[in-house]
């Protein structure tokens, strides 16, 4: 009998007769491994567990608990909900439904809507498919028969789908019970290995194939898991999502608000501008002791500019122009002269640089701004303080040497994650992002830029994760990702490695030979855009920041107006130590001030009635206790003002 050599993760080899299955070679390798799997990767290609190997392959077992084996959950969650829809509804028309992030949809057509008493019901048979445990087996089948099947079926998406596909593709149908599906595949053996660890989510509309000129359909998403309680701690962070949303934070704390006459925009109320000018005047304190120099440029900049540094080309659908109003004034300016409002600021950057002759000794040279940006987000991307079109960076490039790239890395990374600690973030992923498909520059260049990055964070002692293709346009770079305080990742901090630009826009200096030499660039974020990170830290705090960052730190309420006089000198003192104070001498009894000023997140809460102004004291509570302590005046401003002093702020003379 033919034999074949399997090769499994750790590099041991298994010898199977030709033909075995991805169930073979888990029984071979033990009983448990063979209950636990679900699919198998061949040569890195996911397969069904029952498809035969034919040939010497490297073999990976899925089971439940990887990501490949969500995916597949994920995926034939999708397909059991279609069979559930085809079930109760039989007219309507499955479409497209694939596995997501967490979850899952499916596209229908059907001319009645769907509603929430649907989705119960279509959970409840998914419920009963899982039950009668289905077996699912793949099929190949001729074109013309599958598009002659659809079409007989009444799934005329389907026929459109297989008609589209290219010729020398396969047509693989995946039957389970009486429901049969177009699909690639893989699928798990049978219904009733998906278990019952999923949910219905929502409803929403989609146009087919995604373009709006095309019919709408329904789309109902979904989550699937391998197990309830993994399942019960998706919903849970959901719902602390929901309670930590910045968007209703920032509305119900009055911190912003944006709308339609200015979409993408945020209006800065005076508390939310407190936070805002409390973030921006952290890092440049940071950003000062570490040497950097802060430059401003222009909103409006040439298109030229724009076309010589390449951005043009890569970014131009993203940038906003301008251009004068009057024929007279164009005419004055040049009939063809079009002005873009800066997307980034590294152009610009590289023009002061350019200013002047620079010598080896003027590097590094950093170079910071917080570059107020532009860029044309599609409206549907745009999402609160996260995602928007006019924004702020925290943006610096360092003008350096090749040598000087592996010092100036590390100091980069340990101000970095000095300054997510400052913030309350201590968990971070490096990903080293490399070249790109369309790029700028050639392989050579590309060599050096990655080869000096891999020697700089070698250094560092930083573990990275490999990010295939997702570098910039002009370099590698890293990418810091932060997780918060309910597992979710942003991407916020960035380091780029460029050496095209300089050469692009024509920078140098003299080196110690006396000869020009290019400029590396080193494209660095910390916090990215402040919009954004701001978000991003109402949501980590629900609103309740620390001390140093809450924009309103103290309310010093009265208990009856015995105290009003006693209270505006507390204030006065609180105030003169640089706490962000304020008074509230309503007539409302205390009990409603310290649940108001409880649900604006306020910190600490100083509650002044008769006995404090005689004894000059404050009462003082903290935001989610109920607790009070007593202390002199005095000794409460000097303890609150130490708690809210900035972290690693260098101040003269401290």
């Amino acid at each position: 009998m033919a034999e074949i050599t399997i090769t499994l993760p750790d590099g041991s080899k298994r010898v199977l007769p030709k033909g075995a299955s991805g169930a073979d070679v888990a029984a071979d390798i033990g009983p448990g491994l063979a209950k636990a799997a679900l699919a198998v990767k061949v040569d890195g290609a996911m397969w069904d567990l029952k498809r035969e190997i034919e040939e010497d392959a490297a073999v990976e077992i899925i089971t439940a608990k990887s990501a490949d084996g969500h995916e597949l959950l994920r995926h034939d969650a999708a397909h059991v909900m279609a069979e559930a829809v085809k079930e109760l509804y039989p007219e309507v028309q499955v479409t497209i439904g694939p596995a997501i992030e967490d979850g899952f949809y499916y596209d229908f057509a059907r001319a009645e809507p769907f509603t929430p008493d649907d989705l119960e019901k279509i959970e409840a048979r998914m419920r009963d498919i899982v039950g009668r445990d289905e077996e699912i087996t793949r099929e190949v089948w001729d074109r013309g028969e599958a598009i002659q099947f659809f079409k007989d079926q009444g799934e005329h998406y389907k026929a459109e789908i297989i008609e589209a596909l290219p010729p020398d593709e396969d047509i693989t149908l995946y039957r389970q019970g009486d429901f049969i599906d177009l699909c690639r595949g893989p699928h798990l053996p049978s219904t009733g290995r998906l278990g019952t660890a999923f949910k219905l989510m929502k409803l929403a509309g989609a146009y087919w194939r995604g373009d709006s000129r095309n019919e709408m359909l329904q789309r109902i998403y979904g989550t699937a898991w391998p197990d309830r309680k993994a399942l019960d701690a998706y919903l849970h962070r959901l719902e602390e999502a929901e309670r930590r949303d910045h968007r209703r934070i920032g509305r119900d704390m009055g911190l912003f608000h944006m709308q339609e006459e200015a979409v993408g925009s945020t209006f800065w109320h005076p508390k939310g501008w407190t936070l805002y000018r409390q973030v921006e005047d952290y890092i440049r304190a940071r950003l000062d002791h570490a040497g950097y120099q802060e430059v401003r440029t222009p909103m409006l900049v040439d298109r030229a500019l724009w076309e010589a540094s390449g951005h043009w080309e890569k970014f131009g659908d993203a940038m906003f122009t301008a251009a004068p109003r009057s024929l007279e004034a164009q005419d004055l300016e040049g009939a063809n002269r079009v002005l873009a409002i800066k997307p980034m600021n590294c152009p610009c950057h590289v023009q002061i640089f350019r200013q002047g002759i620079k010598s080896y000794r003027d590097l590094p040279l950093r170079m910071a701004e917080f570059g107020s940006c532009h860029r044309y987000e599609p409206s549907g991307a745009l999402h609160g303080l996260m995602r928007v079109r006019a924004f702020t960076q925290d943006d610096a490039h360092i003008f350096c040497t090749e040598e000087q790239i592996t010092a100036e890395t590390k100091d980069f990374c340990d101000l970095l994650l000095s300054v997510y600690a400052d913030f309350g973030f201590d968990d971070v992923v490096v990903k080293f992002s490399d070249r790109p498909d369309v790029r700028a520059g050639d392989d050579a260049i590309w060599d050096r830029a990655e080869g000096s990055l891999r020697d700089a964070v070698a250094a560092t002692g930083l573990e990275t994760v490999l990010n295939p293709g997702e570098g910039a346009f002009y370099g590698p770079k890293l990418e810091f990702v932060l997780r918060d305080a309910i597992g979710r990742e942003w991407q916020c901090g960035t380091l780029q490695v460029d050496f095209v630009l300089p050469e692009r826009l024509e920078a140098s200096y003299v080196g110690e030979d006396g000869e020009r030499h290019r400029p590396v660039m080193l494209h660095r974020a910390i916090l990215g855009s402040l919009e954004r990170f701001i978000g991003i830290l109402i949501e980590e705090y629900a609103g309740a920041f620390p001390l140093w960052l809450a924009p309103l730190q103290v309310v010093i309420a009265t208990i009856t107006s015995d105290g009003d006089a006693y209270a505006k000198e507390a204030a006065d003192a609180l105030t003169a130590a640089g706490l962000r104070c304020e008074l509230d001498l309503s007539n409302e009894k205390i009990g409603h001030k310290v649940r108001e000023h409880s649900l604006a997140k306020v910190p600490v809460i100083a509650a002044i009635g008769k006995r404090e102004a005689e004894n000059r004291t404050l009462a003082l509570r903290r935001l989610g206790s109920k607790a009070q302590e007593v202390l002199a005046l005095d000794d409460a401003r000097d303890r609150l003002a130490k708690e809210a002093r900035v972290p690693h702020v260098y101040a003269a003379g401290e």
